[in-house]
């Protein structure tokens, strides 16, 4: 048996950290049993499905790497086959006409809220004549469901969990519209996409039990279920926007790197032992569904910003620079041409030690960009005063005359200049620092010189000089 697995999106808007996971585990799960990972998107609600949120599907599960093996399914091409499997079931007296009113099904809602049982229909259609119905009717197409004994899920992740069968109602499998539901065609387009493990959140657990019927009625082996926990915000509630981030979309923005929220939502329920930092491969060679807990998992967005700024710290200095510059481009007073993209590359090794997201990253760089003369900050204004300044024109000089303008050489002008005046090296480095980034926050001063060149740091020291 090959496993196929799948990720099966409504596109009514973003694509939800939870949601992300669940394609995430589908997906490793099929690797690591060297089987298929299939997409499909589910669009039948035509009101609320969007083309922007299909897009936004397959931009986020692009940039997670998350690819399907195959050409991804549109449920709303496939309304023939579900409705062609509804008039099976009918033909064969598994299902049957119901020809109630939107009113005759609130009255039934009432009278069974009235005698404390639960607001279901009543099966009034069940076993009647459809000769009866008034000539013309509109009707929906119900399942019959069994009314004794009891149906048992064997969840992969759950263990068995057991619903007595009088507790299932019969189900619309077509409306009145001859629009199949989505119940139904879920059923049918997993079964004929050959899926064999279905893997999603734990609030589906009750739509499994309506589903298991059609399968049963039809004569189809069920898939094995895996029902995965929530996840929850950092208080235990339902995760939110007053907790921060919760789409795929919303993550990207904030500066995390795709492997970094992958390998966190991986440990996020699930484990293996005390392993934390997993590559690609290793994910696929170590994920089984025995690793995964039956409890909801809390989001820890402190943990996750620090598991991204050590994949930060080992990531490709160009691909970063690119991500950075992109960050760039939109702010205000900040040049993002090639000079500044090489002064921003030079200089990543030492800024992506003090960032943990790609944000703070571009926060950081930003003063490579600058126009003299440009603003300072409180703490750097203090550095700019007549003490300051005296420091800044020797240093100046001194960097007229430093060659080669390497890292190695400039350290050496400015502890000779430190060590010529009885000053400590911070003495020097502070306003130098302030009079060319505006702050005095950033990576090694020799570093940070040579990245903005001679001619840049000799202006910026001027202009510094020169200010207030």
């Amino acid at each position: 048996m090959t496993v196929r697995t799948r990720f099966a999106p409504s596109p009514t808007g973003l694509l939800h950290i939870g949601n992300a996971r669940a394609a995430l585990f589908n997906f490793l799960f099929a690797r690591h049993h060297g089987g298929e990972f299939l997409l499909r998107i589910e669009d039948t609600d035509k009101e609320r499905s969007t083309q922007q949120a299909v897009d936004v599907i397959f931009d986020g599960l692009a940039w997670m790497g998350i690819t399907p093996d195959e050409t991804p399914v549109f449920q709303s091409t496939r309304q023939a086959r579900h409705t062609e499997v509804a008039q099976e079931l009918l033909a064969k007296g598994l299902a049957y006409r119901c020809y109630c009113t939107a009113e005759e099904l609130a009255a039934m809602r009432e009278e069974a809220k009235a005698n404390n049982l639960p607001p279901r229909y009543n099966g009034y259609w069940r076993d009647r004549d459809p000769a009866e119905a008034p000539e013309g009717a509109p009707y929906a197409v119900r399942l019959k469901a069994p009314r004794a004994g009891e149906t048992v899920i064997h969840d992969l992740v759950q263990g068995d969990v057991t619903v007595a069968n009088t507790e299932m109602d019969d189900l619309i499998i077509l409306r009145s519209d001859g629009t199949p539901t989505y119940l139904h065609a879920v059923v049918v387009d997993d079964h004929d996409m050959a899926i064999t493990h279905v893997m999603r959140g734990d609030d589906h657990l009750t739509n499994t039990f309506r589903q298991a019927m059609i399968y049963r009625a039809m004569g189809w082996d069920l898939p094995h279920f895996a029902h995965l926990p929530l996840i929850h915000g950092p208080d235990g509630a339902k995760l939110s926007k007053r907790h921060g981030a919760q789409s795929v979309v919303d993550f990207r923005d904030a500066g995390y790197l795709p492997e970094a929220l992958c390998n966190y939502l991986l440990r996020l329920g699930w484990g293996h032992g005390d392993a934390e930092i997993l590559s690609r491969d290793e994910q696929i060679r170590l994920f089984d569904l025995d690793g995964v807990g039956r409890s909801p998992s809390r989001m820890d967005y402190v943990k996750l910003a620090h598991l991204n700024g050590v994949y930060m710290r080992e990531a490709d200095d160009v691909r970063l620079t690119d991500d950075v510059m992109k960050r760039l481009e939109n702010r205000a007073g900040i040049a993002t041409d090639d000079t500044v993209r090489q002064r921003v590359l030079t200089l990543m090794p030492g800024l992506k030690e003090r960032a943990k997201l790609l944000t703070e990253l571009a926060d950081s760089a930003a003063f490579l960009g600058r126009h003299v003369p440009f603003d300072y900050d409180a703490k750097a204004l203090k550095q700019l005063d007549d003490a300051g300044k005296a420091t800044l024109r020797g240093v100046a000089e001194a960097m007229a005359l430093v060659e080669p303008f390497e890292a190695s050489q400039i350290d050496s002008a400015l502890r000779a200049f430190a060590e010529k005046h009885a000053l400590k090296l911070g003495q020097v480095a502070q306003p130098l620092r302030a009079a060319l980034t505006g702050s005095t926050v950033s990576p090694g001063i020799d570093l940070t010189i040579q990245a903005l060149g001679r001619d840049e740091a000799l202006a910026r020291i001027g202009a510094a000089i020169a200010h207030g």
